[in-house]
């Protein structure tokens, strides 16, 4: 005999059971809703841009219809292909040579016995994620200087002609992933760091007892234990595969590196706001959203029936 289903409970019994007596807590979150709706969730309306040929004077409402033209002008373009080919080089280098290094850390960091020495090395790891944008690149250009800069300092010492790194687009690449990498990789330990300490002393203490090495523990204990975290972590980066940081690449762009440093992101200011083809561009970051969701749904799919871990 199945049992009769609970009663459904009114909307204003809920109300004074669940909300009235913490409105003080919810009065606090109002002003991040009132945020996130002003800035958010209202501009997404301007999506309706992409199929309009948009007229400021003329607005949203009196601006003409076009529907898929700005869609197929951006996938009839020379420049389509290659940006989609910027976009994911820099994206999928960034996301691989990122993985390794905070987990690295995060486990040095664990085993170090000597604690001063390792809140040394956190200090000096975490302190670069602070450097602005702006200066870590102006960092770049004048450690890199062909005539002044110390790497070209040592290459000459050692008999070599000295390298335009920021003007050589083969060096465009390797410089914006790995500068990237030094500059996160203290700060995306800290997580990892986080996990490992709350893991079960018991399981390394049983370890010890029947003389697993340090690299076993790392494997058989610290790896399992940081699985999640790292499958969650990945999940939500792979969401953002085609969304490359515009200020650093812009910052570091320039008419010798063009063809390999130009972006989506990079496209669509340069078109968007200097050129004012505002549907046009709206276009191609709805395009660009749209591949990141799917991206993001399918990791989070696979990740499901892989590992049995989700985000949602």
């Amino acid at each position: 005999m199945k049992k009769a289903s609970a009663a459904k409970v009114p909307a204003a019994v809920w109300f004074r059971r669940k909300i009235a007596p913490n409105w003080i807590l919810y009065l606090f979150l109002l002003p991040v809703l009132v945020y996130a709706a002003i800035f958010w969730y209202v501009p997404m309306f301007g999506l309706v841009m992409s199929f309009q040929n948009y007229n400021p004077g003329l607005g949203f409402f009196g601006s003409p219809w076009v529907g898929l033209a700005n869609f197929e002008r951006f996938f009839n373009s020379y420049m389509c292909w290659t940006l989609i080919k910027n976009t994911l080089w820099l994206s999928l280098y960034s996301f691989i040579a990122g993985l390794p290094v905070p987990i690295i850390l995060a486990i040095v960091f664990q085993y170090c016995p000597h604690k001063r020495f390792v809140k040394t090395v956190q200090t000096i790891t975490y302190a670069p994620y602070f450097i602005s944008v702006v200066v870590l690149v102006a960092m770049l250009m004048i450690f890199l200087s062909p005539r002044t800069g110390l790497i070209n300092i040592i290459i000459k010492s050692l008999g070599a002609q000295p390298i335009n790194f920021m003007s050589d687009a083969g060096w465009f690449r390797h410089i914006y992933v790995w500068s990237g990498v030094w500059q996160g990789a203290g700060w995306s330990s800290i997580i990892y760091t986080a996990t490992l300490s709350g893991s079960d002393p018991q399981l390394h203490e049983a370890a010890i007892i029947d003389g697993a090495s340090k690299w076993k523990r790392v494997w058989y204990i610290d790896l399992p234990v940081l699985a999640p975290t790292f499958i969650i972590l990945q999940v939500m980066s792979i969401g953002n595969i085609m969304s490359v940081g515009f200020e650093k690449v812009y910052l570091m762009q320039n008419s010798a590196n063009i063809m390999v440093s130009e972006i989506i992101s990079t496209y669509t200011y340069t078109l968007g706001i200097k050129g004012g083809e505002v549907s046009y561009t709206t276009a191609i970051g709805l395009f660009n959203n749209i591949v990141n969701f799917v991206l993001l749904l399918a990791a989070n799919f696979i990740s499901s029936k892989v590992s049995k871990i989700s985000v949602m």
